[in-house]
């Protein structure tokens, strides 16, 4: 049972660091994203329709669209995500307006002279808008997960494949954003849009998971060799890991024998290395990327959005 101070602490951490993404999301699209019709999809994209087909401010339209979304937030996910998401959804909207070339210009004169009046962005070059903006849209995503809360729109599906089902954050934008995607490009009769809806998406993705849950840290070592014994020892002595062996059977000779298993960090690898092939250079073993591990002396990666008891 947490403390009501532990709690306190906890909340204001979590709402100062998404007000920290919420700033920098609202930076990505109105500074870079929707000067140039480019967006990863999501209610972002959607918004950036309206703007330019109807006149609403961007940030204004993300706020009406997100509402039912919100709803849906509040009973799937619980109140507490619920609430974090509509602050997120709120604060994120209210910065994309806030943060707009044009205010700006307005209001500090020194910043003028790096305001491209033709787009209203911050470069005049879209390749240089897509990367910058794909790049703060991961990394503002990835804040804003990371501490509990969402901009709302497809964040919350997202969340909810996240939560229910273990698929990664950035594999559910994959599969949410896609439709959104060519939507913009046909609304704009720019195929070319699509394409770099997909760049935009991918460099997104892959920032959100790595700002939100870490690189993978962890490698998995099968390893086969008649010098097992001396392996398993050396490993636990010398890298203080533990050792899982699995009963097997040669496929092509049908002889029985040992398989080791390791969970190692990423700087216990080449140690790993070594102990094998000094102990057996004829030792066969697979190193493969652990997505994430629970236990003593790992951390996990996975996000729990439910409020902690």
């Amino acid at each position: 049972m947490i403390s009501s101070r532990r709690k306190l602490i906890i909340n204001i951490r979590d709402f100062a660091g998404i007000i920290l993404g919420s700033i920098i999301f609202g930076i990505s699209y109105s500074w870079f994203l929707i000067p140039f019709k480019v967006s990863p999809g999501g209610v972002g994209g959607i918004a950036q329709v309206i703007y330019y087909f109807v006149g609403i401010p961007a940030g204004v339209s993300m706020l009406i669209i997100n509402i039912p979304l919100f709803v849906i937030a509040w009973f799937f996910l619980g109140k507490q995500f619920g609430f974090k998401s509509f602050f997120g959804m709120f604060m994120g909207s209210i910065f994309i307006d806030l943060t707009s070339p044009e205010l700006l210009y307005k209001q500090f004169a020194f910043l003028r002279e790096f305001i491209n009046t033709q787009y209203w962005a911050f470069t005049d070059n879209i390749l240089l808008a897509s990367l910058a903006g794909s790049v703060l849209l991961g990394l503002a995503l990835g804040i804003i997960f990371k501490f509990k809360g969402s901009t709302g729109g497809t964040d919350i599906p997202v969340a909810m494949l996240k939560q229910y089902t273990g698929l990664s954050i950035g594999s559910g934008y994959w599969v949410i954003e896609t439709l959104i995607i060519f939507s913009i490009g046909v609304a704009f009769r720019d195929l070319n849009l699509i394409i770099w809806g997909y760049l935009n998406l991918f460099i997104t993705t892959q920032i959100v998971d790595i700002t939100a849950e870490g690189l993978p840290y962890v490698k998995g070592a099968y390893i086969m060799s008649k010098c097992e014994d001396a392996i398993r020892e050396r490993v636990i002595t010398e890298l203080d890991r533990g050792i899982t062996v699995f009963k097997s059977e040669g496929g092509y000779s049908g002889e029985k024998q040992n398989v080791l298993f390791i969970v190692v960090n990423r700087s216990q690898v080449t140690p790993l290395r070594r102990i094998v092939k000094e102990e057996d250079p004829k030792a066969f073993m697979i190193l493969v990327d652990v997505n994430d591990v629970m236990g003593d002396g790992f951390k996990t990666r996975t996000i729990d959005f439910q409020q902690p008891q």
